[in-house]
């Protein structure tokens, strides 16, 4: 396993530089997410090109056996960092899961990528976060501000809404008979979280996307009573669509065990996709990844079928 820890205060010769040149870090790389990530990576480069940036390597112990590297980097201890981003060319931020305390956390990494020298910067951000009235975009608007104005050259991934925010409940939904949302009219563009990983690796692999932003989404959209027809057609049980109110939703998700914080961003989400905030027809994630994007019946299908 490469250490890619170079020697301090040493000039680097063109095998290290080669090297350097080629070495591509992903933070929360034993998430949702970054699982995906590397997995996309390793399609396109050597595992020995490959850090994955954890927490606790002690939990990530399947990554180490696909081979790329593990280092400890942690938010909170800024020192752990500055160490993990040695010998980096390009980085993966992925935006933490802390609500209300992500600013802080993603301002360390991008000081430790400035410090590393890092060459490329993505971060996967929210869609149209520089305009969104989405209480999750506020974290988000700040993060790329700060990558901004740390003049490390950067790419912002503003991934739209994933297919397995609704598949992953949707046995539950068919069991109840419904679907209950706070979005009425409103359509969402969602892709399957492996394309947004597809994505990201097709930034960070191939040339000329810095200094770009990317708008991410779906080719198709759908709303509640699409969803509601597809659980129909596949379960061939009828489901229903059972609207609430932003707050009645908020109420929903907590009693299905989420955080009351987080329960209030989503419900937030759902109300705001009615005046279409996560809906975008583009078709750039398509066009980046060179394929249709992955469709919301195929990813109830899937989890129908898991």
């Amino acid at each position: 396993m490469i250490t890619a820890i170079l020697p301090d205060n040493k000039p680097i010769n063109m095998k290290h530089k080669q090297w350097r040149d080629n070495m591509i870090a992903v933070t929360g790389a034993n998430g949702q997410l970054g699982r995906l990530v590397i997995a996309a990576l390793l399609k396109r480069v050597p595992a020995s090109q490959i850090v994955a940036l954890v927490r606790d390597p002690g939990q990530a112990e399947a990554l180490s056996r696909l081979g790329v590297t593990l280092r400890t980097a942690d938010y909170d201890q800024p020192q752990t960092l500055t160490n993990a981003l040695k010998g980096v060319s390009k980085l993966l931020l992925i935006s933490g899961n802390m609500i209300g305390k992500r600013v802080r956390q993603h301002s360390a990494v991008i000081h430790a990528a400035k410090q590393a020298g890092v060459a490329l910067l993505a971060y996967t951000s929210i869609l149209h976060a520089d305009k969104s009235p989405m209480q999750l975009s506020d974290e988000h608007r700040d993060t790329e501000q700060l990558i901004k104005a740390s003049d490390v050259p950067y790419v912002l991934l503003r991934n739209g809404w994933y297919n397995e925010n609704y598949s992953a409940g949707i046995a539950g939904s068919i069991a109840a008979g419904a679907i209950v949302g706070a979005m009425h009219e409103g359509r969402i563009a969602s892709a399957a979280r492996g394309d947004y990983a597809e994505a990201a690796a097709v930034v960070l692999t191939e040339p000329d996307h810095a200094g770009k932003t990317y708008e991410l989404a779906g080719d198709q959209s759908f709303n509640l009573q699409a969803l509601a027809d597809l659980a129909t057609e596949l379960s061939g049980k009828t489901v229903l669509t059972n609207y609430v109110s932003e707050q009645h939703y908020a109420d929903f998700l907590t009693q299905l065990g989420l955080p009351a914080g987080f329960a209030v961003l989503l419900a937030d989400a759902e109300a705001q996709a009615n005046a279409g905030w996560l809906y975008e027809n583009s078709g750039t994630l398509g066009r980046l990844i060179g394929r249709p994007t992955t469709t919301m019946l195929e990813s109830l299908t899937y989890q129908l079928n898991a």
